[in-house]
């Protein structure tokens, strides 16, 4: 397992850090892990499944 910090989940994902705390608060994207006092970090494969999630939705709303 590894954890990302925001830096690399902006890039992975093209979101800013406002939408990843708002999305993460309405709980539509994944929880931060606290590390140590303010510091946090992302599980890598979490992230990586909400973006797969997001490409499986846009696939299934393609008309044929």
């Amino acid at each position: 397992m590894r954890l990302i910090r925001l830096p690399q989940v902006k890039d992975m994902t093209g979101l800013g850090r406002s939408s990843v705390y708002k999305l993460m608060s309405e709980g539509k994207f994944p929880k931060a892990v606290t590390l140590i006092g303010r510091a946090s970090a992302w599980v890598e494969s979490e992230v990586v499944e909400w973006i797969e999630d997001r490409i499986t939705e846009r696939d299934s709303n393609r008309e044929v």
